[in-house]
């Protein structure tokens, strides 16, 4: 990992003001080089994959799996551990009246998740991203509020604009970031689902934004130049009755009392 990337995770917290650690995803294609980064750890239980990220933005821990160490498939199909996409899982069987009221609907929803393919790769390592652990990760992740994912996608947005359209799937919703990100290299918004919620520990106000690393200085560049036209996250409130000209003027001189 670049010095870059380590300066970037410094600068998520102090832009964004973000409670939880910014981190990062790697695949490997052989389980021996996930073995070989420095103080790795290794699980000695059986978890979701929401769990092991927790690991890493919630302890600080950079942690490596293999298939084996996740619960079961819905886990390993979205980051291509094993040969999770099996009929069956297609099928969707084990979620259909848990989540879904027909198999016909949980099918469904199973073809709608962004998946890594099967077959390539044999381990996985969430890591802090300022730890410097993981050279040239696939993707950046953090959590933050509504608020700070709308600012962080301003700073994206400051200079060569994209429009962004991002998807729900529902339940398995790392499927539209981390799964989305690895698949697409694009930047990845979602709304967390229960199992993140539950066995990951997300709080009820937070969202996760996945992308590839190589992104966060575009939108750093692009939040610091916000900052300096006067909008920074959090957003102070104006008020709901006051006279809106004065604030608007700030911006928009040309809306300022006559």
């Amino acid at each position: 990992m670049s010095v870059d990337l380590v300066r970037a995770s410094a600068d998520l917290e102090r832009l964004l003001k973000i409670r939880s650690i910014p981190f990062c995803m790697k695949l490997y294609e052989n389980r021996a080089d996930m073995e070989a980064i420095p103080r790795i750890r290794r699980p000695k239980a059986v978890h979701t994959l929401d769990q092991i990220v927790a690991q890493g933005a919630r302890l600080g821990w950079t942690v490596g799996i293999t298939a084996d160490d996740l619960v079961g498939a819905q886990c390993r199909a979205v980051v291509g551990l094993g040969h999770a996409k099996t009929d069956e899982w297609k099928s969707g069987k084990h979620m259909t009246g848990v989540w879904f009221s027909t198999l016909e609907d949980a099918s469904q929803h199973q073809a709608a998740m962004h998946c890594v393919p099967d077959g390539k790769f044999e381990a996985l390592v969430v890591s802090p991203l300022g730890a410097g652990r993981v050279e040239n990760p696939d993707i950046a992740l953090f959590y933050a509020t509504p608020g700070a994912m709308m600012y962080f996608i301003n700073g994206l947005q400051w200079a060569g604009y994209k429009r962004f359209d991002w998807s729900v799937v529902g339940e398995s919703a790392c499927a539209d970031s981390w799964g989305r990100a690895l698949t697409r290299r694009e930047p990845s918004l979602s709304i967390p689902c229960f199992a993140e919620r539950r066995y990951g520990g997300v709080l009820d106000d937070e969202m996760l934004m996945a992308l590839p690393p190589d992104m966060l200085a575009k939108a750093i560049a692009g939040m610091e130049a916000l900052a300096k036209n006067g909008f920074r996250y959090p957003f102070p409130q104006y008020g709901v009755q006051q006279d809106v000209r004065d604030g608007m003027a700030v911006s928009y001189p040309e809306r300022a009392r006559a």
